[in-house]
């Protein structure tokens, strides 16, 4: 049960279409991308249920909350203030994330990739504390 829902709660949320349907649904902007996301989710779920069971059902809880939340931190923030290398920067480290998935559904290595979240706030302080690190 734990595994099906902590695997698809990773895969629904962590990634780019996620951040960016959200940002675009805050913006008061048609959320093509989040209807876009929504059925190819239901399809990986329908993969993931039959390998993991119930816990995958309880992950759109998760999903729905986790989602919900960033279309109201995008309203209230205002999703054109948010700058473009934070976008880049998370879905980047969400990519990482999601090949350790992967990885991990093909049995090549055991990587507990819940242990990894705690890297997408932490690459945006990192961007915080350090604003520009190209220059």
């Amino acid at each position: 049960f734990v595994e099906g829902f902590v695997i698809a709660s990773l895969i629904f949320c962590v990634g780019p279409m996620t951040l960016l349907g959200t940002f675009q649904d805050g913006r008061g902007d048609t959320p093509n991308l989040l209807l876009i996301k929504s059925a190819m989710d239901g399809i990986m779920a329908i993969a993931l249920a039959t390998a993991y069971g119930r816990g995958v059902l309880f992950s759109a809880l998760f999903v729905l909350g986790f989602q919900g939340a960033l279309t109201l931190a995008a309203v209230v923030a205002g999703a054109e203030q948010i700058d473009d290398l934070y976008i880049r920067a998370i879905s980047a480290t969400g990519g990482v994330m999601i090949l350790g998935i992967g990885l991990l559904l093909l049995d090549v290595v055991k990587i507990r990739v819940a242990n990894l979240l705690p890297a997408l706030p932490l690459v945006c302080l990192i961007l915080w504390l350090w604003p520009n690190p190209v220059n």
